[in-house]
């Protein structure tokens, strides 16, 4: 199944976020936004250009919206995680294969279409229950503003997730949607450095060492592999099926936790553990025993992927 790439893009996403952990005690986030950017457009240039292919699209606002809501989103992410606990962080951000669903839903229930696939709508709310087992979030009342821009990253997560969609039912291919996204975080990185030091912050052009190096080049290449299995997953695998497989990023950091922190789990975060990985199962199960042939979609129908898929 295609929906399968995204474990791989969740794993690299980990990945990338343990060396993005590592990396931030050196480094600003505008600095590792830029550097990964740089990475990206780098290696995704070389690839390009060695595979023949082309940086023409006839898609530029498409990239731009996907762009902009990609950046806008991670950094609305970065802005609460660093005032809320990390636990309640991360579960407001996973809560964007929610927002997918309940988009759907609206499109769906808005262009009078009865089929609605509800069995892997309840296997995602099982999957985020399973994630609030595992991390266990709490905040208190003078984070509330805090708590509503990490639950908005989650809403313009799933809002660039829809539209990496898009993008590949429009026939782009996964490098240039990657390559255009890796550009604008890159310009978006550069712009933050520059406010940055305009405003008084201390010279972010930092002396490299062996290290920094590493871990800069690492955040670089996981997060452009990462970007390329999920828009390939986005691209020909069933949404919610996607979205749902994403949940399992949570186990594989749990796991970099433990290994690389000492992190220790209770009962309950194994359970949540359980649970994810339970109804990563049951929704890859339900798409394939639902999976009979469908009619052939019109030409609208097969250039929306939100009208293919309720």
């Amino acid at each position: 199944m295609q929906s399968l790439w995204m474990l791989f893009a969740s794993f690299a996403f980990s990945l990338m976020g343990v060396c993005v952990k590592l990396a931030s005690s050196v480094y600003s986030v505008s600095e590792i936004v830029m550097y990964r950017g740089i990475v990206g457009v780098v290696f995704l240039g070389g690839l390009i250009a060695v595979r023949g292919g082309t940086f023409r699209t006839s898609l530029p606002w498409h990239h731009l919206w996907r762009g902009i809501v990609g950046v806008m989103a991670l950094s609305m992410w970065f802005w609460s995680i660093g005032r809320l606990p990390l636990s309640t962080g991360m579960t407001l951000n996973y809560m964007s294969p929610i927002w997918i669903a309940a988009i759907l839903f609206v499109v769906g229930w808005w262009r009078g279409q009865s089929r609605f696939e509800w069995g892997l709508t309840a296997a995602i709310l099982l999957s985020f229950i399973g994630v609030t087992m595992l991390l266990r979030p709490a905040f208190s009342a003078d984070q509330w503003l805090a708590g509503l821009v990490g639950l908005g990253s989650g809403f313009i997560s799933s809002l660039a997730y829809l539209q990496v969609r898009k993008l590949g039912q429009l026939g782009e291919p996964e490098y240039r949607v990657v390559f255009y996204f890796s550009l604008i975080g890159l310009l978006s990185g550069i712009a933050g450095v520059v406010i940055n030091t305009m405003n008084g912050h201390p010279a972010v052009w930092q002396t490299h060492d062996i290290k920094g190096v590493l871990l800069l080049l690492a955040i670089g290449v996981s997060a452009t592999l990462a970007q390329m299995a999920m828009t390939r997953a986005y691209r020909l695998g069933k949404t919610l099926v996607t979205a749902n497989l994403q949940y399992t990023g949570i186990v594989f950091s749990t796991a970099w936790g433990i290994l690389i922190w000492d992190d220790a789990l209770s009962w309950l975060g194994w359970s949540g553990i359980a649970i994810i990985l339970f109804s990563g199962l049951a929704a890859t199960y339900y798409n394939t025993r639902n999976s009979a042939a469908p009619a052939k979609a019109s030409v609208t129908q097969a250039n929306d992927p939100i009208a293919t898929e309720v």
